[in-house]
């Protein structure tokens, strides 16, 4: 996203965009990638509350609250498109309020990878989740990414 210091993160948050809904994919390269063809849209604000139960220490991967949400909603899959942003939007919110903090932090991308996209970027997302004792570790050499180690065994169940 750009120019954030400029966006209301709260009024896209709780944004009515027509969520939740499922819509029925017809593409079979989809339908094989994602293993069906019922694809669920939640909404930022679900994307916003299942993040704020993470307790502190703990960690969960957008993966896996996408795979909860079509659990528990009857689809196949969840678009993974508008996951990482609304998960973002939920992080810049956060950000902009002065109470009811969401500790987006604990949103880790796929594989434990630390997400570039949030408020302050890799370096505040490191800090804080060291601050909660976990181990960052870099991987690259050209394209550097940062991860949690171990971040398999700090997985809370959704």
């Amino acid at each position: 996203m750009a120019n954030e210091d400029k966006k209301d993160f709260n009024a896209m948050l709780k944004r009515d965009n027509g969520m939740p809904k499922i819509q029925v994919v017809t593409d079979p390269k989809t339908i094989e990638k994602y293993g069906g063809e019922k694809m669920y849209f939640a909404p930022p604000m679900d994307y916003d509350k299942i993040m704020k139960t993470i307790p502190f220490g703990r960690v969960v991967t957008v993966g896996k609250i996408r795979e909860y949400f079509a659990a528990h909603n009857d689809a196949d899959f969840t678009d993974p498109i508008t996951a990482g942003i609304f998960v973002s939007i939920a992080a810049w919110a956060s950000y902009q309020r002065r109470e009811d903090e969401t500790p987006y932090w604990r949103t880790l991308k796929a594989h434990g990878e630390l997400n570039p996209k949030y408020p302050g970027g890799v370096a505040a997302q490191k800090e804080k989740l060291e601050a909660e004792g976990h181990t960052i570790i870099q991987r690259g050499r050209k394209n550097i990414r940062y991860y949690v180690k171990d971040y398999e065994a700090a997985q809370v169940v959704l």
